[in-house]
């Protein structure tokens, strides 16, 4: 919903501030990673995301009983959706949140989910798994 107003309403770099000093919309096309990392290398990215969702698949299908954990591999299979089919579909990502109080890449839904996905799988695994622990 956000990445279609942006993409419908603001103009390639375009910005509009959200909350003053803390976060803004930034309307760009990422052909890469966070930073631009591996701009333009479009097949390293499909090959990735289909080796991850494969195995964030066979995760969550043995994760029954562990909510976090099940939280976390659901959104990690969410965001890599997503980006998946923007890259499928347009050759890039469209990212659009900006954090102004630092310097930090802009990101997209997608990226916030996997993110988010991430730190509670380690927060499981940390704490909560006591396979690893014994």
């Amino acid at each position: 919903m956000v990445k279609a107003w942006v993409v419908a309403n603001l103009a390639i770099g375009q910005t509009v501030t959200l909350i003053p000093h803390i976060i803004s919309l930034t309307h760009i096309q990422n052909t890469g990673a966070a930073f631009s990392i591996l701009e333009g290398q479009q097949w390293v990215f499909y090959i990735i995301t289909i080796i991850a969702l494969v195995v964030v698949a066979v995760l969550w299908r043995d994760s029954r009983g562990h909510l976090l954990y099940r939280i976390g591999l659901t959104l990690i299979f969410a965001g890599a959706i997503g980006n998946f089919i923007d890259r499928i579909r347009q050759q890039y990502v469209t990212d659009m949140f900006q954090v102004d109080f630092m310097n930090f890449a802009i990101f997209n839904v997608a990226d916030a989910c996997l993110t988010i996905g991430v730190i509670a799988v380690v927060i499981h695994l940390i704490f909560f798994d006591q396979q690893a622990k014994a």
